[in-house]
């Protein structure tokens, strides 16, 4: 073939038909190189050796291959192989496969550009992958590529404070809009015309989305895939209204009854949503209108109580005379899931929703009648009137209590409270479980885990053998963290479970519920909320306990009398998915609360951070910390645990040091009133190795120089001293 028609000519040079290597072969395979795609970077061409190789013409030779250069990358960065195949005959297959390194999963393999997720790593760890080719006639050849892995890097650059009415976001990232309030969640609800008009919130989106949790779904059906991030259900909180916006003309000032339309549509925005959400190949998300699965739970919706207070005088009501049932759930916040694929919603400052008229501790027995005692330490004190009015409506429907049951006032003979709601109170401040794939099960309200101002319910790692805990903070100043532990073993298989609150009835309705307290040597005792032990018995003076019931309907008295630490607001919790250390904010406190004389180790903090160009006093610990946990042999099911505080909040232009800006934060990331709390999830790199610490604000005291804030940290372990 390679005959001149004129001049010298040594014959066909480069035609020897043995299968034995060529040495442009060897050298393909020795010098190949890659290339390589890092999120959202074009690929670039590989390089090839071009006229330098020989290309072979012979019926027997192999491929010539070439598997792209070495690269480097850090955790959690999406690389692309790219491999190249060149022969006389045509390739029938190419594929890649890994060679060593940690085992990651390879996308198109069978392809010659092969995609992974750079697996999450402690320190800089090399992967090889192999290029293999295969003609028509099974001759195969290979070439290697290493790709080194560092540790994960953010990669983006903190944000300037701001107090611009816009969600700011990093360069190279943007913001949509997903689900807004008054969004329909079926094809036969109207659009939301947000003029105040606009009715049967029962199929819309609520008010104030709080804390929510995504469950990933299989590509059809409602299958769940926890690795799914293209199709899943979004299920949320709506926490609170903002009363003005929802009426047309705003809520109507009357002197009695509020009018039942506004009230109805009012408690239909509360409650939880849940939504299916789907990811386009642009990578733009949407949630789907006409989903089955598509819910809203309300505070008219039916729930059940499970646990040791079902069935109890605590929870008779008009409605529910045997106290196994309810309606609804209200003010949630917080959140959490279970290891078995439920959605935890948590009810937080529920207390304010009811009304109790004058005259109604003398009905109950005086004031130091036990009720009254609880009533009054959760904070529904006789004369109150209940948020919204909801209590005054005077229904068309005579037979109705969906208003009459906000009114906790004592109005009828029977001395267990079924003829009236005076126990009404009694059946919110729960965590509350919910199957987000089956619309047709109602929520279950499950009180082994007690009741109070629940913020949240973050599990512990599910370990096989170990009993799980779920970590739980009462929103108020002064109030306590709890901890409940199953009383049963965690079952691994249990996670494929397909009657999901079975799961729940198993390793929620029964356990040990602990408050914290907290020691000045930096370790801390679970100390257990079980009637019989110490003071829990009915001999205790102050509130005199009959049962296990009355323990966990009324937690906060339980916890009291334990000699429990108080706290500046214990909201979120997180368990760090690698070493199970246990990460709690404290959003702050004020100078009635935690007073100059009242700081302690675990809180410490009393300082004034004046706010705004009035120099307005905020004395206390207005800006909160987060405190941090190990359990003592890091296990679930310790009764002791260790402790130490990793992050103050604070204005970093204050000139204190030692007291307000303890943790050393600058412009770049100082903050107020830390809240939400989320670790990277342990499928993607971010909750591997070293996870990253999501940290969201509450904030009251800062917003004269900022906007609440979305910080992200990471966090080290309990006494490193950082």
């Amino acid at each position: 073939m390679n005959e001149m028609v004129h001049g010298y000519t040594d014959g066909n040079v480069d035609c020897n038909p043995t299968d034995n290597p060529t040495l442009e072969n060897i050298v393909a395979q020795r010098y190949s190189r890659r290339q390589t795609l890092f999120g959202g970077i074009s690929a670039i061409a590989a390089a090839t050796f071009g006229g330098m190789l020989l290309t072979a013409c012979g019926e027997n030779d192999a491929p010539v291959v070439n598997a792209g250069q070495n690269a480097s990358t850090s955790s959690g960065k999406l690389v692309t192989l790219a491999g190249t195949a060149t022969d006389k005959n045509e390739i029938g297959s190419v594929a890649w496969t890994q060679v060593s390194g940690p085992t990651v999963t390879l996308t198109n393999a069978n392809s010659n550009n092969a995609t992974f997720i750079a697996p999450a790593v402690s320190a800089s760890t090399t992967l090889v992958f192999r290029f293999t080719a295969t003609d028509v006639k099974n001759k195969s050849s290979t070439a290697d590529t290493t790709i080194t892995v560092t540790p994960a890097v953010l990669g983006f650059n903190s944000i300037a404070k701001s107090l611009d009415d816009v969600v700011k976001v990093p360069e190279g990232y943007a913001v949509s809009v997903l689900y807004r309030l008054g969004d329909p969640l079926d094809t036969a609800t109207p659009a939301y015309a947000n003029n105040g008009t606009d009715a049967g919130f029962s199929k819309r989106a609520g008010d104030h989305h709080d804390g929510m949790s995504y469950f990933g779904l299989a590509a059809t059906g409602a299958t769940p895939d926890a690795n799914s991030n293209s199709r899943g259900l979004l299920v949320m909180n709506h926490e609170n209204i903002t009363q003005i916006y929802l009426h047309a003309n705003g809520p109507t000032t009357v002197a009695g009854a509020r009018p039942e339309a506004e009230a109805l549509k009012e408690m239909e925005a509360h409650g939880v949503s849940v939504v299916e959400v789907t990811r386009a190949n642009s990578g733009a998300w949407s949630y789907v209108q006409g989903s089955t699965l598509n819910r809203r739970v309300t505070p008219l919706t039916p729930t059940t109580f499970s646990g040791p207070v079902r069935g109890t005088d605590f929870l008779r009501t008009a409605f529910s005379p045997a106290g196994t049932d309810g309606r609804g759930t209200i003010n949630n916040c917080a959140n959490g899931y279970t290891a078995w694929s439920t959605y935890l919603t948590c009810e937080e400052n529920w207390a304010g929703y009811f009304r109790r008229v004058a005259g109604d501790n003398a009905a109950r027995g005086g004031a130091t009648a036990k009720s009254v005692v609880a009533l009054n330490r959760y904070g529904i004190s006789e004369g109150a009137n209940g948020s919204y009015g909801w209590a005054t409506v005077v229904p068309a429907d005579s037979t109705s209590t969906i208003y009459s049951r906000w009114n906790a006032s004592v109005v009828a003979a029977a001395a267990n409270g079924s003829g009236d709601f005076r126990n009404e109170p009694n059946q919110y401040g729960w965590v509350v479980e919910i199957d987000p794939y089956d619309p047709t099960k109602a929520p279950r309200k499950r009180t082994a885990l007690g009741r109070f101002g629940h913020e949240g319910a973050w599990p512990s790692q599910f370990v096989a053998g170990r009993k799980p805990a779920f970590y739980m903070g009462d929103d108020s100043r002064g109030e306590y963290l709890y901890k409940f532990v199953s009383a049963q073993a965690w079952v691994a298989a249990d996670a494929n479970a397909t009657d999901r609150l079975a799961m729940g009835d198993k390793y929620l309705d029964a356990g040990t519920l602990y408050v914290a307290k907290f020691n000045a040597d930096g370790t801390g005792t679970w100390l257990p909320l079980v009637f019989g032990t110490g003071p829990l018995t009915s001999a205790n003076a102050t509130y005199a306990f009959s049962d296990q019931a009355d323990v966990l309907t009324n937690v906060r008295l339980a916890a009291d009398a334990l000699g429990a630490t108080k706290m500046d607001r214990p909201e979120w919790t997180a368990t760090n998915p690698v070493n199970g250390e246990m990460y709690l904010t404290l959003t702050n406190n004020n100078a009635t609360v935690r007073p100059l004389t009242g700081t302690d180790a675990a809180n410490p903090r009393h300082y004034n951070d004046p706010k705004g160009a009035a120099n307005t006093a905020q004395r206390g610990n207005p800006n909160g910390h987060i405190l941090r946990i190990r359990e003592t042999g890091d296990t679930s099911e310790a009764t002791t645990f260790g402790w130490d505080i990793y992050l103050f909040g604070a204005d970093s232009a204050d000139a204190d040091p030692t007291n307000v800006n303890i943790s050393g934060l600058d412009a770049s990331n100082d903050f107020s009133s830390p809240d939400g709390l989320w670790f990277g999830r342990s499928q993607n790199a971010s909750g591997q190795a070293n996870p990253l610490l999501w940290i969201q604000t509450d904030d009251g005291a800062f917003t004269d120089r900022t906007n609440n804030q979305m910080l992200v940290a990471l966090p080290g372990k309990v006494g490193d001293g950082g």
